[in-house]
């Protein structure tokens, strides 16, 4: 429940204040976001599987954020940036609708 309310305040928030983000780090806001919704569908499954530990799903959601953005940093350096950041939208995706379809699958047994 605790989480539902961060969501939506965070959702609420974002809204109302219409934060900017500088132009050096917008290249790496669609590739966090993909890399948070990952972490995000990991622990709805896990919370629905039972196996939800909350430390876990923290270090997840830091650690994709994190690594994500690193490798497309390097990538930006090395000069092949918008190919790293297909294979991160690749990977991550891949595990999206794995999770999405373990989730799908809990809900209609199907």
């Amino acid at each position: 429940m605790i989480v539902a309310f961060a969501v939506a305040l965070g959702v609420t928030l974002g809204l109302v204040l219409q934060p900017t983000v500088p132009l050096d780090l917008q290249p790496y806001l669609p590739i966090a976001v993909v890399a948070a919704l990952d972490a995000l569908f990991g622990g709805i499954r896990a919370w629905l599987d039972r196996i939800f530990d909350d430390k876990v799903f923290v270090v997840s959601f830091v650690g994709n954020v994190l690594v994500a953005g690193l490798i497309v940093f390097v990538g930006d350096k090395l000069g092949v940036g918008g190919e790293l950041s297909t294979a991160i939208v690749v990977v991550l995706g891949i595990r999206i609708f794995a999770n999405a379809a373990a989730i799908r699958r809990h809900f209609f047994r199907a």
